[in-house]
């Protein structure tokens, strides 16, 4: 499995060459129960991921959820508890925290724009700009705090971006060349810039428009002109301060960067709670 893969990699930068500390000082028999708290308001993410990364280190750790994935939690509330070996939860703290902390910002981050999303019926989406490797995991949490995922991978629809166009000489030429080979079921979006390209690509039979990088007063007046024969997304420079503006114009799907590149983590805490020698 690829969460397999991703967590054993993650320890292996912490324990591939054990954990001094914890060693020198404690013993396999000494045992300790142990508490996750957020040390901030958040929506609660990672629960099965942490779960998997203590039972990788030591498949005997009691692991005891007292919330559920996608609660808002408040500062100050456990999340969960742990008993078991010290030596294993100690070696597993970090990684189970880093995973959470960032898994719990993304779903943190994507409830809110999500929730003004909804006021407006406008999908909120995120897009490929995900930690190199943990996308799953990323795209993941934004689904738990309620946005929704665009493209996982590259195989998973048809966007016909600036660069295709480019080497292809046009944006007609690109769709025409799409459209010859993969018929007519799937989705073709196409990325503009301006009313022209807005304009070329409904005479090519786009059934998806990206408006990228344009103002609310540009994507209206190309909202205009599309008149319903298309989906519109929006993408490009949308943020927290600016997201109910572009709601406002309308359009079906916004798609955001900053709810995967640039959202940060939450701070969660684990604590020995009682040491059993």
């Amino acid at each position: 499995m690829i969460l397999d893969k991703i967590i054993e990699l993650a320890l292996q930068e912490d324990l591939s060459l054990g954990d001094i500390t914890s060693d020198t000082i404690f013993s396999p028999e000494d045992r300790a129960t142990a508490a996750i708290t957020a040390k901030e308001n958040l929506v609660l993410c990672g629960l099965p991921t942490a779960r998997e990364v203590f039972h990788a280190v030591d498949e005997d750790i009691v692991f005891r959820p007292l919330k559920k994935e996608g609660d808002f939690v408040k500062q100050g509330e456990r999340v969960l508890e742990l008993e078991g070996r010290v030596l294993s939860i100690l070696k597993a703290e970090r990684t189970a925290l880093n995973f959470m902390q960032r898994m719990s910002g993304i779903a943190t981050a994507s409830r809110e724009f999500a929730e003004i999303g909804k006021k407006y019926g406008v999908m909120i989406v995120d897009t490929r700009k995900t930690q190199p490797g943990l996308r799953r995991l990323d795209k993941y949490a934004v689904r738990i705090g309620g946005a929704r995922n665009h493209r996982i991978s590259l195989a998973d629809s048809v966007m016909i971006k600036d660069n295709h166009i480019a080497a292809a000489g046009s944006i007609t030429k690109a769709v025409e060349k799409i459209k010859a080979v993969i018929g007519h079921t799937p989705k073709v979006e196409v990325e503009t810039t301006n009313l022209d390209e807005v304009k070329e690509a409904l005479n090519a039979g786009a059934d998806i428009i990206m408006l990228d990088n344009m103002t609310p007063e540009e994507i209206l007046i190309c909202k205009k002109e599309i008149a319903g024969r298309a989906i519109i997304e929006v993408s490009g420079g949308v943020n927290k301060t600016n997201l109910e503006s572009y709601c406002k114009t309308g359009v079906d799907v916004i798609s955001m960067g900053a709810l995967t590149h640039s959202v940060p983590a939450k701070d969660l805490s684990l604590k020995i709670v009682q040491y059993i020698k």
